[in-house]
């Protein structure tokens, strides 16, 4: 799924201002602009669009991440270089303290039917057996999910 998407939604759903989500990316460890987060929420026919690269984006969810659960002692978590569907779907896991039955019941809000198993699979390490990808309309849904559940007055 495109980046700039993941991000555009995140920000829908829980009606993050410019000053939020500067503020949640210095929380992952990067340090942001207005103009810069601007030309990332842009559409992507827009002449001042710019992609967000994976490492940026990994660096929001760290912030989102530090920002409803706290930070971790230690060193700050290092932004991953590459991202992949599971990796956001999980830090989305972390960040919003989701546990397998409260995606499950997010997913059953907007009608997508997935089983604890598949859910299971999605959060495996890439070396087992039973790991799979997430697939772009799993992630779609999920996010979609999300708006249902903490922004359900959107209308969609």
């Amino acid at each position: 799924m495109n980046n700039n998407d993941i991000l555009r939604s995140l920000r829908y759903t829980f009606d993050f201002n410019d000053e939020q989500m500067i503020s949640i990316f210095k929380k992952g460890t990067l340090e942001v602009n207005r103009e810069t987060v601007s030309n990332w929420l842009k559409r992507d026919d827009d002449p001042g669009f710019s992609a967000i690269y994976d490492v940026d984006l990994a660096a929001f969810l760290n912030g989102l991440i530090v920002k409803n659960r706290g930070k971790k002692d230690g060193e700050d978590p290092k932004p991953e270089k590459s991202l992949n569907n599971n990796m956001v779907f999980r830090k989305l896991k972390i960040a919003l303290n989701m546990k397998d039955e409260d995606i499950l019941d997010a997913l059953d809000l907007i009608g997508f039917r997935f089983s604890k198993h598949e859910l299971s699979a999605l959060f495996r390490k890439p070396t087992q057996s039973q790991y799979r990808p997430c697939k772009d309309q799993v992630l779609r849904y999920f996010l979609k999910s999300l708006q249902e559940k903490f922004r359900p007055a959107s209308g969609g």
